[in-house]
């Protein structure tokens, strides 16, 4: 191709030249005919797509609607169920704590030292105190077991403080005597100013719960004192096989009342059935949702609508789906899920009216504007056609069968690359050179450059294949180390359930997928109690593996009944044999003998432990330490003894938390420590390693995690 006058001659410019002045020399009476055609199918077009783009839209925004309704009934149905049931759970516990101290102590009603209890002192109202209240014509000066059931007010009376959920707790004995804990004394009077008498044992949770054997709830009612909606947890004590009474804690459910009524302000609503199929909760004003007394609810479970029926109990059982059912003729979407510890269950909903609305309304404003811009153009189509008309008479009579049957040949090979474009697929991903393309032009260039690209982008997909494969066979195998690192450790809590006078927790924290630190705990025999606390150096894979190795040496010189020192000894030995990488291991090895609290430890160069007295707050124990396993092979390791008593709490940890750093560069320290575990320094193990969490988080904000975070906390009871 050669360039003369600034024309490409042989090439697309020199054609369209010549399809110009060919064109301009034609006649164009059938351009004129093609453009009224095309008019008109335009016209037809545009009504078509019109119709076919509300249809579309109608379909799309509904089903969209639907998806998002579904998954967020779903995602908020089951969180509140969960919230309901963590709330519950919370007051279980409680409640089995309670039952453990009152048959622990009353199976040692021989040497506990009896203590008194009060009666209610309206003077001590918003002050939290136990109360003595008793049924009608009994004495309770007479009472045998008042005096040792006093000795729980301690527990009782922090249990109470530090739960939000708690409105009392409460231990009803089969002697008609009933200690209560709460901060209102003043509802225990009559309108006289009387003290009341309060027949516990005739107390619906009572005599469900000594039928029962166990922990029962029992459902929504109003309180004897307050005269609030609440439910009662309950469970029976027995000693040597003897009813002693029952223990047991209430919360209001205020908040869920309050919450429930208002969920129908953003057009859906929330209601809360119970074990027995009847609505407890709900905004409802009329209809078979609504709340009713309970001679007067029905029971959904056998409702006449069996859609509606199936669902309530599906929802008692497990999470449901969302369902359209039809309620007092009424179309709903509908979501269930249990209250798992107390047999109910949440069921949210709302109306398909509103789902459909956002639609019927976008339908709407899409007629107006298509209306607006239709008469926009065939106004303007009209003008068109007018100009059109007279260019074409006046400048090209002659043009347009010369300009379309150059057209064709100019445009043939365009579309042919086109199509071949389009229809690549499946496996055949490449574009090739044909002869329909060797044009001497710039379509001939432009093929060709098709034709390279095209081979480029196998050989890059290709290689893009290769690499995701393999960054996928390394995510799987970190994610099986990091499953089988969590597995190696302790990780069921609680620990010894069988065990009462031992309260232990532990967490780790890796900061890669896998980390270098980890914790154990065993019973060596029923009285001795082992201990680890461990960093290895490095992180990652390898320091895994040390890691894995190291846990099972210690756990296994312990269990052969090795002193701390000599286990310490033992593996040393053992990894210096073998240890090419230079790799080593920082270690806290302790044995605790439950029935007196004597520990026996020893410090192969780890952290300080911290120890919580009786009476006062957590303290570093500076204890001796060794060299580091794996440093040094004959290293002689040297063991000392403490005691822990009653009550008293050792807290171990690595140094990725003293070491936490900020996004200042500054460490968390071991003051911030201090006061992190000072926080609560009474509190239950798994609250004093929550509080440390959430210290260090707080602390270190938004800065990435450098270095594992590992902790354990055992408590005497």
């Amino acid at each position: 191709m050669k360039k003369k006058f600034g024309i490409t001659l042989g090439g697309l410019q020199q054609k369209i030249f010549n399809l110009v002045l060919i064109f301009i020399l034609a006649v164009v009476a059938l351009f004129a005919a093609v453009s009224i055609y095309q008019s008109k199918q335009l016209n037809k077009i545009v009504s078509d797509a019109s119709e076919k783009q509300q249809n579309s839209i109608n379909e799309i925004s509904q089903n969209t609607m639907e998806q998002v309704v579904t998954s967020t009934m779903t995602s908020t149905t089951r969180q509140q169920a969960y919230m309901a049931n963590e709330m519950f759970s919370e007051v279980k516990g409680c409640v089995l704590t309670m039952k453990a101290l009152a048959e622990s102590m009353f199976s040692n009603r021989g040497v506990i030292v009896k203590d008194s209890v009060s009666l209610p002192d309206k003077n001590k109202e918003g002050q939290v105190s136990a109360q003595l209240l008793y049924d009608q014509g009994i004495d309770p000066a007479r009472s045998e077991d008042i005096g040792i059931a006093a000795r729980m007010t301690d527990v009782m009376i922090s249990m109470f403080k530090n739960s939000q959920q708690l409105s009392s707790c409460f231990i009803a004995l089969e002697d008609g005597t009933f200690l209560i804990v709460d901060d209102k004394p003043s509802n225990k009077f009559d309108e006289n100013g009387k003290l009341m008498t309060f027949p516990a044992r005739q107390r619906p949770w009572y005599t469900s719960a000594v039928e029962k054997g166990d922990v029962y709830f029992i459902g929504a009612e109003k309180d004897t004192f307050s005269g609030r909606i609440e439910i009662v947890c309950a469970a029976p004590v027995y000693c040597n096989g003897k009813l002693i009474g029952v223990v047991g804690a209430d919360m209001f459910l205020d908040s869920m009342a309050e919450y429930v009524e208002k969920s129908s302000q953003k057009g859906g609503f929330v209601c809360v059935v119970n074990d027995k199929g009847n609505v407890i909760f709900s905004p409802k004003k009329e209809g078979i949702l609504t709340v009713k007394t309970s001679d007067q609810a029905a029971d959904l479970r056998k409702s006449d609508d069996k859609e509606l029926a199936s669902f309530v109990n599906d929802a008692l059982k497990s999470n449901t789906d969302v369902c359209k059912i039809s309620v007092d003729g009424e179309e709903q979407y509908l979501c269930g899920a249990p209250i798992t510890n107390v047999g109910w269950c949440v069921v949210s909903g709302i109306s398909s009216d509103l789902i459909r609305q956002p639609t019927e309304k976008m339908l709407e404003e899409y007629k107006k504007v298509n209306d607006e811009a239709s008469d926009s153009f065939e106004n303007g189509a009209k003008k068109s056609e007018t100009t059109t008309l007279v260019m074409i008479v006046v400048i090209l009579i002659l043009g347009s069968a010369s300009s379309l049957y150059m057209a064709s040949r100019i445009v043939k090979p365009v579309e042919h690359m086109t199509k071949r474009i389009t229809d690549i697929s499946g496996s055949d991903l490449q574009f090739r050179m044909e002869d329909i393309y060797k044009t001497n032009d710039e379509i001939e260039v432009l093929a060709e450059a098709f034709a390279t690209l095209s081979k480029r982008t196998l050989d890059y997909i290709q290689e893009i294949t290769a690499i995701t494969k393999e960054k996928e066979r390394i995510g799987t195998e970190l994610e099986l180390a990091t499953k089988i690192q969590a597995d190696m450790l302790p990780s069921l809590f609680p620990a010894f359930p069988d065990r009462p006078e031992i309260d232990i927790y532990a967490t780790m924290t890796p900061a890669k997928e896998v980390g270098g630190d980890f914790y154990d705990f065993f019973l060596i025999d029923d009285d001795h109690l082992a201990m680890i606390m461990a960093d290895v150096s490095g992180k990652g894979i390898p320091a895994a593996l040390f890691m894995m190795m190291s846990k099972i040496l210690v756990n296994n010189y312990a269990m052969m009944g090795n002193s701390p020192a000599k286990v310490l000894e033992l593996t040393n030995a053992t990894i210096c044999e073998h240890n090419e990488e230079e790799m080593f291991v920082t270690l806290w090895l302790g044995i605790l003998e439950i029935s007196s609290g004597k520990v026996v430890a020893a410090n192969a160069g780890h952290e300080y432990p911290m120890i919580k007295r009786e009476g006062k707050g957590f303290e570093v124990f500076k204890d001796k330490h060794g060299f580091v396993i794996g440093g040094m092979e004959g290293q002689k390791y040297k063991e000392y003894e403490f005691t822990l008593g009653k009550g008293e709490t050792l807290f171990l940890y690595t140094d990725g938390v003293a070491e936490a750093t900020n996004k200042d560069n500054v460490l968390f320290g071991t003051e911030r420590m201090l006061a992190a575990l000072n926080k609560e320094p009474d509190a239950r193990p798994d609250v004093l390693l929550k509080n440390m969490k959430l210290s260090i988080d707080e602390f270190v904000g938004d800065t990435d995690q450098f270095d594992d975070l590992t902790m354990l906390a055992v408590t005497l009871l």
